[in-house]
């Protein structure tokens, strides 16, 4: 059994050295994580991503196919891949649309200036979402955050982002969840849910 090191959080006198996202980088260069190692940054520190079961899989995909042809070209949707939030955080969300860009982000990472809207789909990860994540967004000033919650079949919507909080939040769990960036787009609720039940 591994042991308990959680006494260290709780000790007011250990200083932690927070990793900036320079030095996580070079961590990868160095070999010292790999492709193998499902770490994100968060805040200076690394911190383990949860498996992707059937159902995220699934609404991963959905969404790719459902914002791809709702988008036309309006955005581009990137799944799983990084934003750079300041020195301290390079997050990896499962779904983002950014502004579209000639090189597809090839030159550089996305900030959160090229973020029209990020999706997080959440199951054994809904607390961390909603109590880490959700306020990280919207200090860096993600206009729109959504969680989408895989076990009871909600889409919790996220807008207006102000210090390290968003002044409107809304739930829809039927009919379709529209969008602040592009107004004429509606992604239908049900079709994010059709594996529900699935292992995670």
């Amino acid at each position: 059994m591994a042991p308990d090191i959680g006494y260290l959080e709780r000790a007011p006198h250990v200083a932690h050295r927070r990793i900036t996202v320079a030095e996580y980088h070079r961590m990868g260069e160095a070999g010292i994580l790999t492709d193998q190692d499902r770490v994100e940054l968060i805040e200076g520190e690394l911190i383990a991503m949860a498996p992707i079961g059937s159902d995220h899989s699934g609404a991963s995909v959905a969404f790719t196919a459902i914002l791809g042809t709702l988008l036309r070209g309006r955005g581009l949707v990137s799944v799983q891949n990084p934003v750079r939030l300041g020195d301290h955080s390079e997050p990896q969300p499962d779904v983002m649309v950014l502004r579209p860009r000639a090189d597809y982000y090839q030159a550089s990472t996305p900030v959160p200036a090229d973020v029209l809207l990020l999706i997080g789909l959440a199951r054994t990860s809904l607390a961390f979402d909603r109590s880490v994540k959700l306020p990280l967004y919207a200090s860096h000033g993600i206009p729109e955050y959504w969680i989408v919650d895989l076990e009871a079949g909600v889409v919790e919507v996220y807008r207006t982002p102000v210090c390290d909080a968003y002044t409107c939040a809304d739930k829809v769990s039927q009919g379709s969840v529209g969008t602040q960036a592009f107004p004429d787009v509606a992604v239908p609720v049900a079709d994010l849910f059709r594996g529900r039940g699935a292992s995670s």
